[in-house]
């Protein structure tokens, strides 16, 4: 995945909407009087009226949002109808702050729109909304209507309708189905007043001031209480995201497995962020769970450990470079090779033409010997300027480091940006032709993406062929909350061929050495049970040892309350037949708010 930061407008803090949002006119304009909410609301995700004018719709302002792009409130109307998929809440757009407080009964007239959270090519859901309002007080310090409660009970197993085939399986237009799909529940609860009560962080604080909880508890449970994420077809129905109205300094700063006790309540909004959130303006207080990194074993004469780990777009100008080698040492306990991802160029994002990297891996090298570890020395490959992807002028690649008291480096000149590296046989065993060297780079599924870098060591007298990888981002795929179900995952397209360059690679050292070691590792950015893993894994040149843990410890990242796999380290028939071999997926980062990475690093320990 993109990182955090990079995948928000930097301008947005805690807002739910952004600038690029789109508002659809499905109608032509009309005059409609006198409606009530639940008719603005309809019984699909978008309204009956949208494009039209309605008159002194009544309601009792539920939420007033202060921030950001998209200002407005919320109303609801007291006297609900007898229909389960109508909502009796709107959201009305003001673009400036609103002259209105909670608790106030009002007449809104304006034009019925479906608002598009991050614009219609997105593939989000619409958010029903009446623009252009004026605002009738009719008055002050009224009841709130009582919040519906959304807790394991009320919401549905199953996750979402398919969508209709006649529409490129779009759910808009489907009726609401609230007692049968989570999906639809939610919608149906869109912009009303809402609550959930004692639920357990899945998701930690992020930088905009967010987290996510979940209201089923026992939904595929992490054993440090995330909710794991393993199968396309069965989302987890849980999730919520948590927003709030109040001040960011008074919003819970938790880590996975924290409790929010008591009620959290507030309007139920849609975000190109998320989705449904609940926008809180009344918050639990936050009980720690004490969570704590982890540490893995340190690996004993005999083993060979091996790690990767995304840096986060590492440059000399970052904070993080005792963090990171704090880690790497205590943490990790110094393998004996890491594949490093998202090490930027000395410069970082400055597009000067820059691409060297030394300044910025020498800087965490003596960052890791200050912490006590090795001097480890460094391989790596310069990128051709601006061709790798990433943060614009950033220059991202993959480097080894190595600690040579335990292992050495074979090295073989000639490899460089643009030449591909290939297999020989030297004395009855697979050899690289250039080490360091990069699979096939001028294929085209490498375009705008990280060439993998491949390396040729040796232990104890022992060949073995490391090939890290950072594979293309999901950035551009539909979100789980699309408007289009099942959503569409158009990243994976460039992750399936590259994936087939890699398993085609492995073949020929395999081909050459039967029972040659070899470990392809990295940023996968696509799950143990993806296709993109399925052609890395091919008729078993290779198998992803984050499979050898149990289902409830297979998570390296954690996005939108769904602790999830994109981080692998995958081996040869001859690493996994030893079956001595041991997998540590180390939490140091993806389920804490002070995180130095977005992404847990992961060791291998085995016998070559």
């Amino acid at each position: 995945m993109p990182s955090k930061s990079s995948a928000r407008l930097a301008a947005l803090t805690v807002a739910a909407a952004c600038s690029a949002a789109t508002t659809l006119v499905l109608v032509s304009p009309a005059h409609a009087a006198a409606v009530r909410i639940h008719d603005v609301q309809g019984t699909t995700r978008t309204s009956p009226y949208a494009g039209q004018k309605v008159t002194d719709v009544a309601g009792i302002v539920t939420g007033v949002r202060t921030y950001g792009s998209s200002k407005g409130f919320w109303i609801q109307d007291p006297n609900p109808d007898d229909d389960p998929a109508t909502s009796e809440g709107v959201f009305v757009f003001t673009s400036s702050t609103p002259k209105v407080a909670v608790g106030d009964s009002v007449t809104v007239s304006g034009t019925v729109s479906e608002f598009v959270p991050g614009g219609t090519t997105s593939g989000n859901q619409s958010v029903t909304e009446i623009t252009k309002p004026t605002v009738t007080v009719l008055s002050s310090g009224n009841a709130v209507p009582a919040a519906t409660v959304i807790d394991a009970r009320s919401v549905p197993a199953a996750y979402s309708p398919a969508g209709d085939a006649a529409a490129n399986n779009s759910v808009n237009g489907l009726p609401l189905q609230p007692a049968t799909y989570a999906l639809d529940h939610y919608e149906s609860l869109e912009g009303m007043n809402v609550q959930v009560a004692d639920t357990r962080v899945v998701t930690a604080t992020d930088p905009y001031t967010e987290l996510w909880v979940t209201v089923k508890p026992r939904e595929n449970a992490s054993r440090r209480g995330g909710t794991v994420y393993g199968s396309y077809d069965a989302q987890n129905t849980g999730r919520l995201q948590i927003q709030s109205l109040g001040r960011t300094a008074d919003f819970p700063v938790a880590n996975v497995g924290d409790v929010l006790e008591g009620t959290t309540a507030g309007p139920l909004d849609y975000n190109q962020f998320g989705g449904y959130t609940l926008v809180a303006n009344q918050l639990g207080t936050l009980r720690s769970a004490g969570l704590e990194r982890e540490s893995t074993e340190k690996q004993k004469n005999g083993e060979l450990a091996v790690a990767t780990y995304n840096v986060e777009n590492l440059d000399p100008s970052d904070a993080t470079f005792e963090a990171h080698a704090s880690a790497i040492v205590n943490n990790l306990k110094s393998p004996d090779i890491v594949s490093l991802e998202e090490i930027q160029d000395n410069n970082g994002a400055t597009d000067d033409g820059t691409v060297a990297a030394d300044v910025t891996v020498n800087k965490l090298i003596d960052a890791i010997v200050a912490a006590g570890g090795p001097r480890y020395d460094w391989r790596s490959i310069d990128p051709a300027n601006d061709t790798d992807g990433g943060e614009p002028g950033g220059n991202i690649r993959q480097v080894f480091l190595f600690n040579p008291e335990r292992v050495s480096f074979t090295d073989r000149a000639g490899g460089d940006a643009t030449t591909a590296v290939g297999v020989q046989r030297l004395r009855g065993k697979a050899a690289l032709t250039v080490s360091p060297g990069r699979i096939d780079p001028a294929d085209t599924a490498w375009k705008s993406s990280r060439k993998p870098l491949v390396g040729e060591f040796v232990f104890r007298g022992r060949t073995v062929i490391v090939i890290a990888n950072h594979f293309n981002s999901k950035g551009g795929d539909q979100g789980l909350t699309s408007q289009y179900q099942p959503p569409v995952r158009s990243s994976e397209i460039q992750r399936h061929q590259q994936a087939t360059l890699v398993n085609a690679f492995v073949k020929d050292v395999l081909d050459t050495q039967k029972n040659a070691d070899v470990i392809a590792l990295g940023d996968i950015n696509d799950f143990e049970f993806s296709g993109t893993a399925q052609i890395l894994e091919g008729d078993g040149e290779l198998w992803s040892a984050i499979k050898s843990l149990p289902r409830s410890e297979r998570y390296t990242y954690d996005y939108q309350g769904n602790q999830q796999v994109l981080d692998q380290i995958l081996v040869s028939p001859s690493i996994r037949r030893g079956c001595d071999f041991e997998y540590d997926s180390v939490h140091i980062n993806s389920e804490f708010h002070d995180q130095i990475s977005d992404h847990d690093p992961q060791v291998l320990r085995f016998h070559p």
